[in-house]
């Protein structure tokens, strides 16, 4: 007489920890952004604005949260990590965070209502970028050029425009500030694209048409290297033509730091720590940068 087993009662998902939350919606990006918003808001209005900076956070934490639900299939390929964790848990996740964004736009609309036109952009940009709402059903993540482009003007809108708009106007002129984004959305492409060389084999699985999928790694490493050369030299030409101020230009260290460490780690194998790292330490740049400020020292004045 043959032994019955008994029926395996379905295993449900482990319950979510805060920690693993934070991870999902990428720290690293989270942070940089937040402290770029602290930094280019002193830059833009001569105020530190850390309520701004805050929503700036809860901002990118809500797209790139929402991001890792959508990308599950290609950050399955790529190693992600969190990956299968927010696979147990998207039914549920996602629904939240849309319902936080609601919530934030509405309650936060009363205390500063001339930052909501911004947070409205910048969210449908982060929505066309994850899901296919443009014609033919794609997303804007999927397009050659548009990719890297979308996520950087959605770090100018909230890096530049959201201080901005809550404080009322530049403090600066616009020949300041046009030189002072212009810096950035080069500089920040770059990141992009080095994060692209890291996802290139998942990227070519899922047909998105990134800057590595289509042109290689050599080709890949030619753009990086001449977004980190023409950012720069935008700093010294502004500082030079009397744009910038010296507290401006010592951002020249940024894209000099960033050749240095991100060819090292190209030369053993580009891994997603490495981009995290890289990451963290321009937070800690722009962190170290803020506390420059803060504390008044020698050629902080701006």
């Amino acid at each position: 007489m043959a032994l019955q087993s008994s029926p395996v009662a379905p295993t449900s998902p482990a319950p979510l920890r805060l920690g693993e939350i934070v991870h999902l919606g990428r720290f690293h990006i989270v942070a940089i952004a937040t402290l770029g918003c602290l930094t280019f808001g002193r830059f833009l209005t001569g105020r530190a604005l850390p309520a701004v900076a805050l929503v700036c956070a809860l901002d990118w934490f809500l797209v790139n949260f929402v991001n890792r639900a959508v990308d599950l299939a290609e950050d399955r390929v790529n190693g992600i990590a969190g990956t299968e964790v927010m696979a147990a848990h998207k039914r549920v996740l996602v629904p939240a965070a849309f319902l936080l964004l609601v919530g934030s736009l509405v309650g936060l609309a009363f205390w500063a209502p001339a930052l909501t036109p911004f947070r409205v952009a910048y969210h449908l940009l982060g929505l066309a970028y994850n899901y296919p709402l443009l014609p033919g059903r794609v997303r804007l993540k999927a397009l050659y050029f548009w990719k890297n482009t979308a996520s950087a003007i959605g770090f100018v809108i909230t890096l530049f425009a959201y201080p901005v708009a809550v404080a009322g106007g530049l403090a600066v002129p616009v020949a300041t500030a046009a030189t002072l984004a212009l810096f950035f959305l080069l500089f920040e492409v770059s990141y992009e694209v080095i994060y692209d060389l890291r996802d290139l084999e998942g990227d070519r699985r899922e047909g998105i048409r990134t800057y590595p999928a289509v042109h290689g790694e050599r080709g890949a490493v030619r753009i990086i290297d001449g977004l980190l050369a023409a950012s720069a030299l935008v700093l010294a030409v502004g500082y030079a033509l009397g744009a910038l101020r010296w507290g401006h230009f010592v951002m020249i260290l940024a894209p000099a730091l960033q050749v240095a460490y991100y060819k090292r780690a190209l030369r053993r194998g580009l891994t997603s720590a490495d981009c995290i790292r890289l990451t963290l330490v321009g937070a800690a740049l722009l962190g170290l940068y803020n506390a420059w400020i803060g504390l008044g020292l020698p050629g902080a004045s701006l």
